[in-house]
């Protein structure tokens, strides 16, 4: 009698903290770049350092409406001078002569001799009724020396890094990129990802569903992502689940895409080919994770008839599942290309107002939003398919493997406004 041949033990799923350090050292960033108006960099990655060739402010100026003047000219509570100058912003006075004072505006550089300005809340303006003069003005209360003054270079030195590379562009830095005088930027150039979904069930938005079809929510969430990196975005649209077609997607792909990043077909099913598909055209690194959602995640490569390989990154078909395994292991693996820092995400210890008493042997991301009380709560479908939580909540609950969660509980959460920034 023939004995039973014994099944083959499947290599343990990979942790998260295994897995992203093994992706990432896999990477390096691509170094490609360009030069773009600062007008136009938000959010794209600098390539090199912004340097000031200047100091902000270049002169010193007034921090608010009133009256330059010489500390030394006035006198005890209350002091009468006559006014020599009138300076708007924009315009350069000369140098206030003793025992006046120069009307100035918000913004306008202090005039020479002059060390304080009186706002002009503390000031009476006495007009010369014959027309001859700029009049006298009645300063009332103390005037301290450098009192309203904005001090040249306090802001930005100059031949200092005012932006490093690798940051990523917010509003606030195109500001400050102005305000040195860049009136352009040298930028990564935008990734290009190649996106595709795998499953014979799928239809689009705005086709008839037939009977046993879903519509592709993975298409557009994962294509929305990856826009918010500023991605350029090569859709290819459906794949059939076929050995063939799905190999002649990762070729097609693979001729002009940086990363390929494809939905679906990554589980273990017979209509799964991903990754036979996968090892055939390139190489396959990485193989399920021990998360939840989103334990069917794959990483490799792609070979292309000339030059490096493209990156591959395969994400579940479930729509939560797809779009954690994204936020977690996906836009990390895109900045670490675009040569920005990939540090984790920020969490932040916050109490449970829920019980989770289902403890998992995986680390589990819960979804959830902030209440009133400042404490979390969860949506009451977890579901890997229940899309509706990801738009419910303001983030993820991270729980370690086998960890169950009392109320009242602190817990790590992941805002997705920084997970999908």
């Amino acid at each position: 009698m023939t004995s039973a041949q014994p099944t083959p033990q499947r290599p343990p799923l990979q942790s998260l903290d295994e897995a992203l350090p093994q992706l990432l050292a896999a990477l390096a960033p691509l170094g490609l770049s360009e030069s773009v108006p600062t007008q136009d960099s938000l959010g794209r990655v600098l390539a090199a350092d912004v340097v000031s060739g200047l100091d902000v402010p270049p002169a010193d100026n007034s921090a608010m409406d009133g009256y330059a003047v010489r500390v030394a000219d006035l006198d005890g509570a209350e002091a009468v001078l006559p006014v020599s100058q009138r300076l708007p912003a924009g315009a350069v006075g000369v140098v206030l002569p003793p025992g006046t004072a120069a009307r100035i505006f918000t913004g306008a550089q202090v005039p020479a001799g002059a060390n304080a300005v009186a706002i002009q809340e503390q000031c009476e303006a006495l007009p010369d009724l014959s027309g001859q003069s700029l009049g006298s003005v009645r300063i009332k209360g103390e005037v301290q020396a450098g009192q309203c003054i904005r001090r040249r270079g306090e802001d930005v030195q100059q031949g200092v890094v005012v932006l490093r590379a690798g940051m990523r562009m917010t509003a606030a830095a195109m500001g400050l990129a102005a305000s040195v005088g860049a009136a352009r930027l040298q930028v990564a150039r935008p990734l290009r990802v190649a996106l595709f979904s795998t499953g014979d069930e799928l239809a689009m938005p705005g086709e008839a569903l037939r009977p046993g079809a879903i519509y592709n929510s993975n298409r557009f969430t994962l294509r929305g992502l990856l826009q918010g990196l500023g991605c350029e975005v090569m859709d290819l649209g459906l794949v059939p689940d076929r050995l063939d077609a799905t190999r002649a997607a990762l070729r097609e792909a693979a001729a002009s895409a940086d990363l390929i990043l494809s939905s679906g077909g990554v589980s273990v099913g017979e209509e799964d080919h991903l990754r036979p598909a996968v090892q055939m055209e390139g190489e396959l690194r990485q193989w399920q994770l021990a998360i939840k959602p989103g334990k069917p995640f794959a990483f490799g490569s792609v070979r292309r008839e000339s030059g490096p390989a493209a990156w591959f990154m395969g994400l579940p078909g479930n729509p939560v599942a797809s779009l954690v395994t994204f936020v977690l292991l996906v836009r990390p693996a895109i900045l670490r290309l675009l040569g920005a820092p990939t540090q984790a995400p920020r969490a932040y210890a916050l109490r449970a107002d829920f019980d989770w008493l289902k403890a998992d042997r995986r680390r589990e991301f819960l979804r959830a939003r902030l209440n009133d009380a400042g404490g979390l709560e969860l949506f009451f479908n977890q579901g890997s398919g229940v899309l509706t939580s990801t738009v419910w909540g303001d983030g993820l609950v991270d729980v370690p493997p086998g960890q169950a969660i009392a109320s009242g509980q602190l817990v790590r959460f992941l805002p997705f406004a920084e997970l999908c920034a």
